[in-house]
């Protein structure tokens, strides 16, 4: 894995974001990444665009080596910090990849600024209505008909956040690695120095307990229409943390085609890099 090096930038709101950035193309790219990442998991990416786009790549607040002075609620504030941004480094157009988390961020991003937002990719991205987060019964199962509601009550959750918080407070790596192999790197494991610098990007995290609220609370289904720029919907076939059939009703709501790449799980990026980048650059490239 190529890396980038590490460049830093103050915004207004006093939050000083970290990005990477390669490539001198016309065109610009800007990738948003998930939860429990930053902009190293985009690095592959990077190398894979850098050759035709210029590529933008910057840590959310609280994630990778961005500050954390304040707290936040939503994804929203996530993207004004990206605008932010995108001013203070002159980025003009572009278009957005946001996967995961970072989906529901382009969303809020595309929507506030439609006129820097040419084109939208979301990479098995958080639906439109968010990421449910539930009740948990004695036994840790969900309570299917019981949403949790408050950040109090997300920061408890003994099942989806506490345990990564302790590993998060603690230092535990392997714990953590577990997390990935089960979830999102279940179906092929990066190599060795590339995963160590995935996971060490993600014990960084700072901000958890903002985010999985955020999530649990984002929904931009009333404000659809204020997403004018073309979208693309991108998802592994056999994603488990966001599934095919969340995907599905996606492209159904923003009026966008999907992409679905046979045997990849959440990282489409990692299972099925020969389909991906190629499909990538080429909806990047209309």
């Amino acid at each position: 894995m190529k890396s980038y090096p590490v460049a830093t930038v103050e915004i207004p709101s006093g939050e000083t974001i970290a990005y990477r950035r390669t490539g001198a193309g016309e065109r610009t790219v800007l990738l948003i990444h998930g939860n429990m990442s930053s902009s190293v998991h985009w690095q592959t990416t990077m190398e894979a665009l850098e050759d035709t786009f210029s590529v933008w790549a910057p840590d959310l607040r609280g994630m990778g080596d961005s500050s954390y002075n304040r707290p936040f609620d939503s994804l929203g504030e996530l993207a004004e910090d990206v605008g932010e941004f995108m001013d203070a480094v002159g980025i003009g157009t572009c278009a957005v990849v946001g996967w995961s988390t970072g989906g529901g961020v382009a969303m809020e991003l595309a929507a506030a600024r439609p006129g820097q937002v040419t084109g939208l990719v979301l990479l098995d991205s958080v639906p439109p209505t968010g990421y449910p987060i539930f009740a948990k019964d004695a036994t840790g199962a969900p309570i299917l008909t019981q949403l949790l509601t408050t950040k109090a009550e997300v920061a408890a959750d003994p099942v989806q956040v506490v345990p990564a918080l302790t590993m998060l407070a603690t230092g535990n790596t392997a714990a953590m690695k577990a997390i990935w192999e089960a979830t999102i790197y279940n179906r092929h494991v990066p190599e060795p120095a590339e995963y160590d610098a995935y996971i060490a990007a993600t014990m960084q995290q700072r901000n958890l307990v903002d985010l999985d609220y955020g999530l649990l609370t984002f929904n931009i289904t009333g404000r659809i229409a204020d997403i004018t720029c073309p979208v693309t919907v991108m998802n592994g076939e056999l994603d488990i943390v966001v599934p095919l059939a969340w995907a599905q009703q996606t492209a159904a709501a923003l009026g966008a085609p999907l992409v679905t790449f046979t045997g990849s799980g959440h990282s489409p990026i990692t299972d099925q890099p020969d389909e991906f980048f190629p499909a990538l650059r080429e909806v990047l490239s209309r």
